[in-house]
């Protein structure tokens, strides 16, 4: 995308986090009633996609004492492209006969946890950014490690034998390799997952438990792969990538390191209790 004469930002940074900011967030109101809620959605998907990839649509009924009809709060991954959006659409008819209201946000309605920390996006957003900015083949990712971490709980410390565990403690871990092929950089990251299985008899359940634990690690250690690089978006509409300041020393280990000298005995879980969580809209 070119850039745009008046815009207040030229070349931007795009990370792999929670788009928050009142420059990335647009009001769109004097929305007529429609059959659905859907059908408006989707009108407003339709419309606003085409300037730059969204975050998130919101599509809210107008309060009892107003006019009929909606309004929509749309979040933008880019601030330039939510300004150029904004600077088309307002005061345009485009899906309906009267003009549209759309401004950029005035008021941040956000929770002070996420004012103290940005959160990481999970994998399914990653991968969408990522496929926008650089292309389906633009990276590539593989799993270096998956290790069960699991507690021993059927195991009693006396006698070392087996015994009949009431639940069982599911942990996993994972070591993810991103590799961004044009820009010759790869990043790590690591996920770590924990479920427990209410019903120790039940080897179909447990094997459903093992499965999602699994997927849950990769998903997050993707997600952290991401966080270690951010895209810096030209005026042009060309992209570069450069290492955030989250890039840590296991990215300089080799993988016969990682294979080998991988030992869990003791991990804080405190450092991963924001994992996966999103902005909640």
């Amino acid at each position: 995308m070119a850039a745009i004469e008046g815009s207040p930002l030229q070349t931007e940074i795009v990370d792999f986090k929670v788009p928050t900011g009142n420059n990335k967030t647009l009001f769109v109101c004097n929305i007529l009633p429609r059959e659905s809620e859907a059908e408006i959605y989707d009108c407003i998907l339709k419309t606003f996609s085409e300037f730059g990839l969204l975050y998130s649509v919101r599509v809210c009924r107008n309060a009892t004492v107003a006019e009929p009809g909606y309004y929509a709060v749309i979040k933008f991954y880019s601030a330039l492209k939510a300004y150029r959006a904004q600077n088309v659409t307002n005061k345009q008819c485009l899906f309906q006969r009267i003009p549209l209201k759309v401004q950029m946000c005035t008021k941040q309605r956000t929770m002070k946890v996420f004012q103290e920390r940005q959160l990481p996006l999970n994998s399914n957003k990653c991968q969408e950014l990522a496929n926008y900015y650089l292309g389906f083949n633009g990276w590539s990712s593989r799993i270096i490690a998956l290790q069960n971490i699991s507690d021993t709980d059927g195991c009693d410390e006396n006698t070392q034998e087996l015994v009949q565990p009431e639940r069982k403690n599911i942990k996993y871990i994972c070591i993810m390799e991103v590799k961004f092929i044009n820009y010759g950089m790869s990043c790590r990251g690591f996920g770590i997952s924990e479920a427990f299985d209410q019903d120790a008899t039940d080897p179909l359940n447990f094997a459903l438990k093992l499965g999602r634990a699994q997927k849950s690690a990769t998903q997050k250690a993707l997600s952290d792969a991401f966080q270690k690089i951010l895209l810096v978006v030209l005026g042009n509409g060309k992209v570069s990538l450069q290492w955030s300041l989250e890039q840590d020393e296991t990215d300089c280990f080799t993988e016969e390191e990682l294979q080998t000298q991988l030992q869990v005995n003791d991990i804080s879980w405190s450092q991963f209790e924001h994992e996966g969580q999103e902005e909640i809209l």
